[in-house]
């Protein structure tokens, strides 16, 4: 099973959205076997808290469950997951430092975003609804393409 990491702040916002649109996909496509999502924070300021209530209130708009409790990022998982998923350059370069290296399983997520490619998962964490939902497309759309990354990659 390739298992994935998504990360960014404080995982009640960007991450533990990430982990629950790519989780509902892989469910809806029959890849949950061979596939699955986690979520963690280069912080510690929300270890073992739910998400946001904003980002489950957008993941339920949007017919999507969320179960997930806030964990911190440690040089271990790089160990665990095949894929280490980093929603912005700060978070990225946070990872980095935890780890020591920047090994090849390091991504950015926009990455796959075919409308800003390079570009970083905006932090809808001091903004509102329309932030959130923002949010939700630019993630949506680029875990449509990573899944098809993967499904190449892996033979899926």
């Amino acid at each position: 099973m390739k298992k994935i990491l998504f990360v960014c702040l404080g995982n009640i916002c960007r991450s533990p959205l990430a982990e629950a649109i790519f989780n509902k996909k892989l469910e809806n496509e029959g890849l949950s076997v061979k596939l699955m999502a986690d979520s963690a924070g280069t912080s510690d300021y929300h270890i073992g808290e739910n998400p946001d209530p904003r980002t489950i209130e957008i993941a339920q708009k949007h017919q999507t469950l969320i179960y997930h409790k806030g964990q911190q990022f440690k040089k271990h998982h790089q160990e665990e997951f095949d894929y280490l998923i980093a929603m912005d350059r700060s978070n990225l370069e946070n990872m980095i430092r935890e780890m020591g290296e920047n090994p090849s399983k390091l991504i950015l997520m926009r990455d796959f975003d075919p409308k800003g490619k390079g570009e970083d998962v905006p932090d809808p964490y001091f903004g509102g609804a329309n932030g959130f939902e923002n949010v939700y497309q630019i993630l949506d759309r680029s875990l449509d393409e990573f899944l098809n990354f993967l499904k190449e990659k892996h033979d899926l």
